[in-house]
């Protein structure tokens, strides 16, 4: 019988992960399949509505973004698609950034300005208000970073930064990110968040044991 650790990696391998040693492991060897296998045939689409989230919610926005857990880079395409010019982006897993680091936009510029390996549950060497906007696609969908990293993102936030983070319903209120969320409220941090609610996969996902996976995406100001 095979081990466990030479199955191809997959989302099941990613809601698995339970520390970051775990994640750094299965990124280091998805990094190069990710986009091309699991992004274009599986209809996935995350990425795509968290950043179009953020586009609508944040309507006018003109900033520097922090594109937090931002893997191979598929949500910066995004943004910059739309016209969103500063991006800068944080991952664990230096084989995703490498993915993301060769991401570029119609022009040949590079989508990303600087990427940090990093990682979210400890603190990470970005200056305090640095961010005009954060957003957050898929990082808080696998339970291994939990609503205690929110105080790192909240740091290197600016005042009145704009903020898009999903995070997967069923760890919503088991992995206490409502109570995070109402306490941070309390202390005056961020602004009374409002949870929108997005698939994870399309239609063409139909059949899929992660068909029907959802995630609300948090949007809330800065202090």
């Amino acid at each position: 019988m095979s081990d466990d650790k030479d199955k191809s990696p997959d989302v099941d391998a990613a809601y698995a992960s339970q520390t970051p040693a775990d994640n750094v492991e299965l990124y280091a060897k998805w990094a190069s399949t990710y986009d091309n296998v699991f992004v274009a045939e599986s209809g996935y689409i995350l990425h795509r509505n968290v950043a179009e989230i953020f586009l609508r919610e944040c309507e006018g926005f003109s900033g520097a973004v922090l594109d937090i857990g931002c893997g191979t880079g598929v949500v910066g395409v995004v943004l910059k698609a739309a016209g969103v010019k500063d991006i800068d982006g944080i991952d664990i897993s230096a084989p995703m950034l490498l993915q993301a680091k060769a991401k570029t936009d119609v022009t040949g510029a590079p989508i990303y300005h600087h990427l940090i390996a990093a990682d979210l549950t400890q603190r990470i060497d970005i200056a305090d208000d640095r961010y005009g906007g954060l957003i957050s696609s898929g990082t808080f969908t696998h339970g291994h970073v939990g609503p205690e990293a929110f105080d790192e993102l909240w740091r290197v936030a600016a005042p009145g930064a704009e903020c898009a983070i999903s995070v997967r319903d069923t760890h919503f209120d088991a992995l206490g990110f409502r109570r995070k969320l109402a306490l941070d409220v309390e202390r005056g941090v961020i602004t009374q968040p409002a949870l929108i609610e997005t698939p994870v996969y399309s239609s063409a996902a139909k059949g899929s044991a992660h068909a029907d996976d959802r995630c609300l995406v948090i949007i809330c100001r800065v202090n």
